[in-house]
């Protein structure tokens, strides 16, 4: 595959997971009908397409200057933070699949597996450098996310010092984002990506797929975003909330989905604190895994449909 239609194929790849992401009716986030006070789900459409362009990219320049690319594409559309923490951790991957695809595709294979591409990631994540982080910076500092508050080391007001990697790693224990970056992408790997699959090979679509994968990560975990602005036992209380909608059968069941309304009435507030926005993150990074694996083409195949009723 030339660098040229490696570089279209994940930039569709990734618009095609952002699009998929926003699109399921995920508890909390922004979907077709539901806005927040200051991002609708028009926002999120165009700040999907506005990415592709950087991402296919990302084999070609360096790993900060990706980031700070999509992000800058983005604020062209959109005036507030749509997609920061989906831009952080699809450009390593992006990266990683074009360096695969490269050096491994042909015209009629342009897939590469989880395990594969895991393996280039983790070159990727290792290889990062200071200038790396600088950019990383600024971009975090134009997007202007809520609630980020400040840090005794290496915080994003200031000229970092250390790799991009290595900051990320001073943040895993209060950040999601960050976590993946210090683990290889540890939760997309081996609990986001088998949830998706499963979910898919198992005939759900893409919809309920992905809210599924989605709640999967909930329960197993407290959203790092909610912590961020609302509290740790706040955090809390919507991982176990969500561990109750699993139990109920989640999108599989008209229990399970009457548990799952519930638990979206109880995430809206005014100031969106509720918003497990670091679990939508993963979730939008666990398609593009996905996807750049084939899975667009194998979910074809099995005929997915979202469950009914709704």
């Amino acid at each position: 595959m030339s660098d040229g239609t490696v570089a279209e194929h994940i930039a569709q790849a990734a618009q095609l997971a952002c699009l998929l992401e926003v699109s399921a009716p995920k508890p909390g986030n922004v979907s077709p009908g539901v806005v927040f006070g200051d991002t609708t789900y028009d926002d999120f459409l165009a700040s999907a397409i506005a990415v592709g362009p950087a991402l296919g990219g990302a084999g070609s320049r360096p790993l900060g200057e990706t980031v700070h690319r999509a992000v800058a594409a983005t604020r062209r559309w959109v005036g507030a933070n749509t997609n920061l923490g989906i831009v952080l951790l699809l450009a390593p991957l992006a990266r990683a699949a074009a360096i695969h695809l490269t050096a491994h595709s042909s015209p009629t294979t342009r897939t590469v597996d989880a395990y594969a591409l895991r393996r280039d990631l983790s070159r990727v994540l290792q290889d990062t450098t200071v200038e790396d982080a600088r950019e990383t910076y600024a971009a975090i500092r134009m997007a202007s996310p809520g609630g980020l508050g400040t840090a005794s080391e290496q915080d994003v007001a200031s000229e970092p010092t250390v790799t991009l990697t290595e900051a990320m790693r001073l943040a895993a224990d209060r950040d999601g984002i960050a976590h993946e970056y210090a683990t290889d992408f540890q939760t997309t790997f081996e609990s986001a990506v088998p949830a998706l699959q499963a979910a898919r090979r198992d005939g759900l679509g893409w919809n309920d797929a992905v809210v599924e994968t989605f709640l999967t990560l909930l329960a197993a975990s407290t959203d790092t975003h909610i912590a961020r602005r609302a509290g740790a036992a706040a955090a809390d209380a919507v991982t176990r909330r969500a561990r109750d909608v699993v139990d109920a059968g989640g999108v599989r069941s008209e229990t399970g989905r009457a548990a799952l309304a519930r638990l979206h009435a109880s995430l809206r507030d005014d100031r969106n604190c509720g918003n497990p926005g670091t679990t939508a993150d993963i979730t939008a990074a666990t398609i593009f895994v996905v996807l750049l694996g084939g899975g667009w083409h194998a979910s074809r195949e099995s005929g997915g449909h979202d469950a009914a009723p709704r």
